[in-house]
């Protein structure tokens, strides 16, 4: 049994390091241009160049997703686009438009990998892929663990499926309600996310006044998804020879990539090794820790019908991120630390890090960038000097507790 790919989003250079150095072998971006992600930060032409030398300095792969449904108006800035990837040795380019695919082939040599926007359900589909040149397909977030199994048994080509992260409430993301409420276009990259509004009915011959679905005082979630989260089920997913595992999230923040990475990269590795080996709690308690909605296994050991949220659109978490470590002294055990949230003397904290175990510590001694002893940080991105009891590995992130 191959080892999978664990492939990593990327929204911006920082959470591409992030993630590569957690553990992931390759990541996903976007340029500032047809991705479907118009809002999550995304690559200038030189990031892309510079993401693209890290990675590879790494012997890790990045791949741009082009996975808008283009228009006439986008066809000739998109050939200038491929032609770029091109030139700068992305490994490949993620498509769902068949106009697009087409100006791939026809303009480059790049590795093309066909999004879920293409709604990939069966093998056929995966066949029809493969012939017109394709080298990886990304399956539909709407088959199970038996139908996956199948498309693997009948395809020879790479398949890609999602393993974490936020879902949509529309058939593989195909979705317009966006676009119908705010004009902002899901499939051009710009959804506001409007399943996840506060929704009640109003009944046409009584304008103003507003009807409740649900029987509590905060309204209806109707369309509002739960997380996908199939770390329980992971040897299965494993064994179903699947090429790469994704994680999805070039919107979600850097606390968010780490500790997500490190979770799956640590569980697959450990699976790899021992097949029978049961799922850690301690791996259940991280993912935990960063902000999602209540996790299900989605489609994957049922029809799906237990994937809605019907109380609330709120994320939770149990941990809040507070800095990065950007350097680090061994003789002194002073840490460099760039500040993401107001840290305090005397505060309990918890050092997430890329590869050695988390620890957790009072944080009793804080300088400013000068070298002033302070009580607190509360600036944003400020720079402080942090006393540690142990060595600590550069990159790792300090977070604290919520008290339950």
């Amino acid at each position: 049994m191959n080892k999978p790919e664990l492939l990593a989003p990327a929204g911006n250079l920082e959470k591409l390091k992030i993630a590569l150095i957690y553990g992931a072998d390759a990541v996903y971006v976007g340029g500032k241009n047809f991705s479907l992600r118009a809002f999550g930060g995304n690559f200038t032409d030189d990031e892309l160049k510079i993401a693209v030398d890290f990675a590879h300095s790494m012997n890790k792969k990045i791949y741009v997703a082009v996975n808008i449904f283009a228009h006439n108006d986008d066809i000739e800035e998109l050939k200038n686009f491929l032609k770029f990837l091109d030139d700068i040795r992305v490994d490949a380019v993620l498509i769902s438009d068949l106009g697009v695919f087409s100006l791939a082939k026809e303009l480059t040599n790049l590795e093309i990998h066909i999004s879920t926007q293409a709604n990939i359900t069966n093998y056929k589909t995966v066949e029809m892929w493969k012939n017109l040149g394709a080298s990886r397909v990304v399956l539909a977030r709407e088959l199970t663990h038996d139908e996956i199994v199948n498309i693997k048994k009948n395809s020879a080509i790479e398949l890609e499926m999602f393993i974490h992260g936020a879902m949509c409430i529309s058939y593989s993301g195909r979705c317009y309600l966006s676009h119908y409420l705010t004009g902002r276009d899901g499939n051009q990259g710009e959804c506001t996310h409007s399943c996840r509004w506060k929704y009640n009915l109003v009944e046409e011959k009584r304008p103003g006044e507003y009807f409740e679905v649900s029987e509590d005082d905060r309204g209806s979630y109707v369309m509002n998804s739960k997380d996908l989260c199939l770390l329980p089920c992971l040897d299965k997913v494993i064994e179903s020879g699947v090429s790469s595992l994704k994680i999805e999230g070039r919107m979600k923040s850097v606390h968010y990539v780490a500790s997500v990475v490190k979770v799956y990269r640590q569980a697959i590795d450990d699976l790899m090794q021992n097949a029978e080996l049961r799922i850690k709690n301690e791996w259940i308690e991280e993912l935990d820790k960063v902000a999602h909605r209540p996790y299900t296994t989605g489609f994957f050991e049922s029809d799906g019908s237990s994937t809605e949220i019907y109380d609330t659109s709120k994320a939770k978490q149990s941990s809040t991120f507070l800095g990065l470590v950007k350097d680090f002294d061994p003789l002194t055990k002073i840490a460099t630390v760039e500040q993401r949230g107001k840290m305090e003397i005397d505060q309990q904290i918890e050092i997430l890090q890329p590869h050695d175990k988390n620890f957790s510590q009072v944080l009793t001694e804080m300088t400013d960038e000068e070298g002033n002893f302070i009580n607190s940080a509360p600036h944003a991105q400020q720079i402080v000097k942090i006393k540690f009891l142990q060595d600590v590995e550069k990159w790792s992130l300090i977070r604290t507790l919520k008290q339950k």
